[in-house]
Formats: C-alpha cells, sequence, structure tokens
C-alpha cells in the first residue's frame, strides 16, 4: 500500500495530520503497540519539521508486509550542518515557532532513536530528505 500527504509549511493547525492516518491505519492492521508509537514518534517529528522549517513538502508512506517505508521530502532552506542539527537540544526554529512549544532540537535526534533505518540529505536554499524505515515486526530500538 502507498500513501501520499501534502504538508503545508507554517500550518501548525494540522500538522500531525499525516501521523495520526497512519497510526489509524497500524492499528486496524494489528501492528503491535510498540512499534506503532515508533512509527508515529518518526513520523510526526519529520512532519512537524516540515510545517516548522519549510514552505511546502510532501509525505510518502510505503506500507508493506514486516516494513513501512516513510520519505518526506520538502521545499525549505535545507540544513547547512546535518551533523549539527542532529545534535540534541540544537534548533533553528524561529521565536514563534517556539513559543508554540516546537523547535526544541529533539526532533532528529528522536527520529534517529526509534528508526531501524534513517537516512537525511539536504540542499542548502533547496530542501531537504527524510527517509526513515521501521520493522513492523520488531520492538526493539
Amino acid at each position: 500500500m502507498t500513501f501520499e500527504y501534502k504538508v503545508q509549511g507554517g500550518d501548525f493547525t494540522h500538522a500531525g495530520y499525516a501521523s495520526s492516518q497512519v497510526k489509524k491505519m497500524l492499528k486496524q492492521l494489528d501492528v503491535d503497540n510498540v512499534v506503532i508509537k515508533r512509527v508515529v514518534v518518526c513520523l510526526y517529528e519529520a512532519e512537524v519539521n516540515i510545517v516548522a522549517h519549510a514552505w511546502d513538502g510532501v509525505i510518502s508512506i510505503v506500507l508493506e508486509t514486516d516494513t513501512i517505508f516513510m520519505k518526506l521530502t520538502d521545499n525549505g532552506p535545507g540544513i547547512p550542518n546535518i551533523e549539527q542539527a542532529m545534535q540534541r537540544g540544537f534548533s533553528t526554529a524561529s521565536h514563534e515557532v517556539r513559543e508554540m512549544g516546537f523547535g526544541a532540537g529533539m526532533g532528529l535526534p528522536n527520529i534517529s532513536a526509534n528508526a531501524d533505518k534513517f537516512l537525511i540529505t539536504s540542499e542548502p536554499g533547496k530542501g531537504t530528505t527524510v527517509e526513515i524505515t521501521i520493522n513492523l515486526n520488531s520492538t526493539a530500538v
């Protein structure tokens, strides 16, 4: 099964929509709750990053028998230093985003901690792509 969601930058009202829909689907498929939590943490963090930092983006979900693959591609300023962005607590979120309770600098580290496979590529001035794979049959992080 393949799904696609469009994400609008700055639209915090709908931030988390894709992760909510994927959670419902995985529950209907009787996926282990620990695995669902890992998927939702990864997807929500990446989705909010698009909303907080980019102009827009697309989330592609590929659900197979034993894996879920999530690819989030945005049009945005990109990440000039991925290694720095991966550090806990590092954030380039605006003051407004932080006042809403986002932008604590935990998104990418949380994704990394919960994903079985995680790849991030970025081109400053063009955007960022995040690829996340989670094995649906394994609860180990």
